[in-house]
């Protein structure tokens, strides 16, 4: 019995160690919540959050980087609507109104897994136009308190349209950021995200970005430098306009809402610190960089053109289509570290609600098919410490008397089967 359970457990443990991804998305969501699109199913104009949840939902980012934002109610929409699941893994940091000009009502706001990331510091850089968003984050491992792993988010909006003294506007926006990050430690990990609104990467807002003489540098995951403004080559990478009309979306005036013109533009951009190229403790995992529904063959068009068909959906490029005058970008990255990630699943559908790292107790979600049946608590030696009856769907779980170590539970209805791990500390 106790040699079965070892090997039971181990084979069962390996599948829960190894790499962690981190998904990562940064999206302009077009004057949220405000602006409604039109649903041809009820022929009006309605709310887009059910859009947006659509969206999501194909994707479920652990980092969710957003630019205009409105209120806190489109803040609240977010988290507790388009980002709703059943064990509610996210959170957001708090929403604050642009505070670097009264006529710029538009925000950033970064919205996170809280299984995977723990919020531990917010601030705001003002700049002439609009705010640019710091959020630092530790990874959620075991060790976290005592072993950092920062990685530190900064969401921005830069000033949008062509000329000169846009750019110079976009430079000193970012010549902000740049001495603001003279104060960060080098063995932080950076994303800059959002709209940065350039043409090409010689703008003098890129090469102040990348410039190798910063206090962090900060590179292209995908090396795409060049002249990205109405260019075929990149249309790949292209993320605004996905729209060549704009009559599907309605603005709080009543009038017509988003820019047009088809996809032409690198508009939205993710772009992080040379440590997470070549990192250990998390880096950037190659070939996820992507701007996301753009299957490479929509240049001047609709993302939701039937011509534009690819790996990326025709249900997706719709939901695209009516949410926002841009695509998001999305990356993923990766950690050598074990997080204290939640849900973790026994095949006979327990789950362990919040972090399976546990103090006092541990909560369990509890199928109506195992009620009124037992799970036992195996230390990691094999042996039988705890025999508890499940009455609830959501049960507590007391382990405060157990010792400190690694703990395994199955349900004895299905003998030593499908067994998870929880970690008293």
């Amino acid at each position: 019995m106790r040699l079965r359970l070892f090997l039971i457990v181990g084979l069962y443990s390996i599948t829960l160690l190894g790499q962690t991804r981190i998904k990562v998305m940064t999206y302009n969501l077009m004057h949220y919540p405000g602006t409604l699109y039109y649903n041809e199913v009820s022929n009006s104009f309605e709310d887009r959050t059910p859009v947006l949840k659509s969206i999501l939902d194909t994707f479920q980012p652990d980092l969710f980087m957003v630019c205009e934002l409105k209120n806190s109610t489109g803040a609240g929409q977010i988290l507790n609507d388009a980002l709703q699941t059943p064990d509610n893994k996210y959170d957001a940091a708090d929403f604050v109104y642009n505070q670097s000009s009264s006529y710029a009502e538009l925000q950033q706001l970064a919205f996170f897994n809280k299984q995977k990331l723990l919020l531990d510091y917010q601030d705001i850089i003002t700049t002439n136009i609009r705010d640019i968003n710091h959020y630092r984050f530790i990874l959620n491992t075991s060790d976290h308190s005592t072993n950092p792993i920062y990685l530190d988010v900064f969401i921005t909006h830069l000033k949008a349209s062509t000329g000169s003294d846009n750019e110079t506007k976009r430079l000193q926006m970012v010549s902000e950021f740049t001495n603001y990050i003279n104060s960060i430690p080098d063995t932080h990990h950076l994303l800059f995200a959002g709209d940065l609104n350039l043409y090409n990467s010689n703008e003098p807002a890129y090469q102040e970005l990348t410039d190798p003489s910063n206090a962090i540098v900060l590179v292209d995951p995908i090396q795409q430098e060049g002249y990205w403004h109405n260019n075929s080559t990149y249309s790949a990478i292209h993320t605004q306009s996905p729209l060549q009309t704009n009559t599907q979306f309605q603005s709080e005036n009543g009038g017509s809402d988003g820019v047009t013109g088809g996809l032409d533009d690198r508009f939205d951009f993710i772009l992080t610190s040379e440590n997470l190229i070549d990192g250990s403790a998390i880096s950037y995992v190659a070939d996820t960089y992507k701007s996301y529904g753009n299957n490479g063959n929509c240049f001047n068009d609709n993302i939701d053109d039937t011509d534009c068909s690819g790996d990326y959906t025709q249900s997706l490029r719709d939901l695209l289509a009516n949410m926002s005058d841009h695509l998001p970008v999305v990356m993923e990255l990766e950690s050598a570290e074990t997080l204290a990630t939640s849900s973790l699943l026994s095949t006979n559908g327990l789950k362990i609600l919040g972090s399976n790292y546990v103090h006092a107790y541990i909560q369990l979600e509890v199928p109506e098919n195992l009620l009124n049946t037992d799970i036992i608590i195996y230390n990691q030696f094999g042996q039988k410490v705890e025999t508890i009856h499940l009455s609830a769907t959501t049960q507590n779980i007391a382990v405060n008397t157990l010792s400190n170590g690694l703990y395994y539970i199955t349900n004895a209805q299905f003998s030593l089967h499908s067994p998870f791990k929880f970690i008293k500390i």
